[in-house]
């Protein structure tokens, strides 16, 4: 199964403009102009991977306003990635108790949750950003709604949620893999073969989806791709599971 959580939103934060790196921010008269200065410095140190640079711009940000969404929820994204989980913890929840409904929050803050391996909470949070309807990522909502059932045991909402993804956005190569696998397991080995061959069409692979090809692929006799995934996880993951797994399968 798939690991990967879908955080949206690094970019929607920045308030307009280019993102500035410079040491301080023009200088702002208006204390709303200058917080949000402050929040773009902190969002471009944090595009390049600067967590430590980025967290005294936002500090100042919370200074001017204590309830600034877009700062605190931009903190969190920097704790959340150096690991400091209650910090992290603590600024999603001050972002969203400053917006309570905001369907963008409401995801990251459940992609954290499902980090935590707290997949019930996640799960509450997903669904109730799933319910603005014109939210523009309303698509990978679905996706890691579906993730969160997946890792709950519930396979019927978890594939029920990958459709709405894809009824969405077609082009969902996450949901297309999740889809493929939970068919595979369930022996529909024909759509199982159609949502694969409609991931690699959009994605990379990894370790997981080329060994579900490789199976996939002998299913339908098509030894061609199945030589082909083979090789590919033989050579550029050769210590996984997955790479075990093959081996087996191809001395027994």
């Amino acid at each position: 199964m798939s690991k990967h959580i879908v955080v949206i939103g690094l970019m929607a934060l920045l308030l307009g403009g280019c993102v500035t790196t410079s040491d301080q921010p023009q200088r702002k008269t208006n204390p709303n102009e200058a917080r949000d200065a402050y929040v773009q410095l902190g969002l471009g140190y944090l595009q390049k991977g600067e967590t430590e640079r980025a967290k005294a711009p936002l500090s100042e940000a919370l200074k001017i306003d204590p309830r600034s969404e877009s700062a605190n929820v931009a903190l969190a994204l920097v704790f959340q990635q150096e690991g400091e989980n209650k910090l992290a913890e603590k600024h999603f929840r001050a972002a969203l108790a400053s917006s309570p409904n905001n369907a963008r929050i409401l995801n990251n803050y459940g992609a954290f949750l499902m980090e935590q391996e707290r997949y019930d909470d996640a799960l509450g949070y997903f669904q109730k950003a799933s319910e603005d309807t014109f939210y523009v990522e309303r698509s990978r909502v679905f996706e890691n709604l579906g993730l969160a059932y997946r890792r709950l045991g519930n396979t019927e909402d978890a594939k029920a949620s990958f459709e709405r993804a894809l009824r969405l956005n077609s082009r969902q190569p996450l949901a297309l893999l999740e889809l493929a696998q939970m068919e595979f397991e369930a022996e529909n080995f024909v759509p199982a073969w159609n949502h694969y061959l409609g991931f690699t069409q959009m994605s990379a692979q990894n370790a997981s989806s080329l060994w579900l090809g490789v199976q996939l692929a002998r299913r339908f006799n098509d030894h061609n791709r199945a030589a082909s995934y083979a090789l590919q996880l033989r050579r550029l993951y050769p210590a996984t599971p997955e790479a075990r797994a093959l081996l087996e399968s191809e001395s027994s």
